[in-house]
């Protein structure tokens, strides 16, 4: 497969990702592992890609004053700490079981949040401490599955009510730190990835172009339509996920 699939997979991966909040890692995963790669290997690839990428998407949340800071520091080390903890666990052995429980979660946070982008609702401005562990699950499930940081964290944030727009930007740019925790975790224990260097190189690229285009997105788009994006994106990739954990494709 040449570089420029990998592009082209990489900014549709991002531009998805920068104005929904998540899907960047789950798409990318989803295609390489379905090409036959390992999980620990499609998952350390995605997130060294994720590097750059979440890099300029949360510079570019920053400028577009998509970040609510409380929110940004209640994420960061319980994100941090849980990428760490998911990244030496799946390096070591992977769960079937872990894998279908946040499956499931996520199929039933997709629905609760299509069902709120067709009701009139007061967006939430609190972020209870609730959202500590919400962060530590969502790193821990990011490097097992190979993403989930924003389906985990930003679609339930969404599910409870909270605004759209801040929520996606904070969580995309909190995910720098833990992506960059996570990659240096994969490293230290499988070594270097110059085998995969094209892989990588090309989802760097395509992401790196699409991340500010997203982030404008994100500020522009109708709440209820960023709410039914994010709601049939999580259903759909999260039951493609499921039917590969069960073997059924």
């Amino acid at each position: 497969m040449t570089i420029f699939l990998y592009i082209l997979l990489g900014f549709a991966a991002e531009l998805i990702d920068g104005t929904a909040g998540m899907a960047y890692g789950v798409s990318s995963n989803t295609f390489l592992r379905l090409t036959g790669m390992p999980s620990a290997v499609s998952s350390a690839c995605v997130h060294s890609a994720e590097i750059f990428t979440t890099l300029v998407s949360g510079l570019s949340h920053l400028r577009m004053k998509n970040i609510n800071w409380r929110l940004f520091w209640m994420l960061l080390l319980p994100g941090v700490l849980g990428g760490i903890g998911g990244a030496y666990m799946l390096s070591n052995f992977e769960s079937t079981i872990l894998d279908v429980i946040i499956d499931l979660y996520l199929i039933v946070m997709g629905i609760v949040i299509l069902v709120k982008a067709f009701q009139r609702q007061k967006l939430r401005k609190d972020y209870g401490r609730y959202a500590c562990f919400l962060g530590l699950v969502g790193g821990f499930s990011d490097a097992m599955g190979g993403g989930g940081w924003g389906p985990v964290v930003t679609s339930t944030l969404l599910a409870t009510g909270h605004e759209p727009r801040k929520t996606i930007g904070t969580v995309n740019s909190a995910e720098f730190f833990v992506t960059l925790a996570e990659t240096t975790t994969f490293v230290a224990i499988l070594g270097n990835f110059r085998s995969y260097f094209t892989i990588i190189l090309g989802l760097i690229i395509g992401g790196v172009i699409a991340a500010p285009i997203g982030a404008v997105l994100c500020k522009k788009l109708p709440v209820r339509w960023i709410l039914t994006g994010v709601g049939i994106l999580v259903i759909l990739l999260n039951v493609i996920k499921l039917l590969q954990h069960t073997g059924l494709i």
